[in-house]
């Protein structure tokens, strides 16, 4: 269905679904995920893997999977990964890297979050990474994440969090969607416990971390068209000082957003 609505009309035409134009953003940048430093390191993924232990039995699935690396980093743990995407492309550079570190647990799915084709029950581990913010319907693809993680399961959920003030959110989400109209929006911490709690989960650990956004690398992995790229500067440049600070907007561009791990169980 996809590959007919690409070619019949242009992924940004009022045709496009949300989900096409997730898929356009992220397809042609599959290798610049799996290269990317913001993305194959951090503390949340050291954290997920000492959380998830090693449970040589247990399936996992790792929900909105890009790069792959919530995927690599559970794969010495689990028996099995089901690295999930929406972005045929990236699932391919995912396999590979998977059979280059000799991952021979590692399954691929195509699927949108809100439509799991998997069976209730069928995780032991669930975890998905800066993916939910790009998710049409959030609600949605947290039960469908509740409903096939079994019974005592575990989820981990890593996201860049909104500050939750009105002036600071508003800067964020405008500086993610000039970058990027795949953005939808990044929660707050009170939205993602409300949200997790609201879809069954209990939770669990809460962790916060700061991430650098160093600008060149940003923008360039999304190839962010010059005239967004000019847009976001200027924007950055007329902020006042409660923005500048909070973001510590430096002169080149870069900056530093919220982050968040919060580990839920199903009851």
């Amino acid at each position: 269905m996809r590959a007919d609505s690409r070619s019949t009309h242009n992924h940004h035409s009022s045709h496009s679904s949300h989900n096409d134009i997730v898929d356009s953003q992220f397809s042609p940048q599959a290798h610049a995920y799996l290269t990317s430093a913001v993305h194959a390191s951090g503390e949340d993924l050291a954290r997920m893997a000492s959380l998830a232990g090693g449970r040589p039995d247990a399936v996992a699935l790792d929900m909105g999977c890009g790069g792959g690396h919530v995927t690599f980093h559970l794969a010495p743990l689990v028996g099995k990964v089901v690295a999930c995407d929406i972005s045929e492309p990236m699932l391919r550079v995912v396999a590979g890297e998977a059979d280059r570190r000799g991952f021979g647990n590692v399954v691929t799915k195509c699927s949108a979050a809100e439509a799991l084709p998997c069976p209730d029950g069928a995780f032991d581990v669930a975890a998905t990474r800066y993916s939910a913010h790009h998710w049409r319907d959030v609600p949605a693809g947290l039960a469908q994440m509740h409903r096939v993680l079994k019974p005592g399961g575990m989820a981990v959920f890593m996201d860049v969090i909104s500050p939750g003030v009105p002036l600071l959110d508003t800067w964020l989400q405008s500086l993610e969607l000039l970058r990027d109209p795949s953005h939808v929006r990044n929660a707050s911490l009170d939205e993602w416990r409300a949200a997790l709690t609201t879809a069954g989960f209990v939770v669990g650990e809460v962790t916060q971390y700061r991430l650098r956004l160093e600008f060149a690398s940003w923008i360039e992995r999304m190839k962010t068209p010059e005239a967004h790229v000019a847009a976001i500067r200027s924007l950055q440049r007329r902020a006042g000082p409660e923005v500048t600070d909070y973001f510590a907007i430096e002169e080149d561009g870069s900056f530093t957003v919220d982050t968040m791990l919060i580990a839920c169980e199903r009851p």
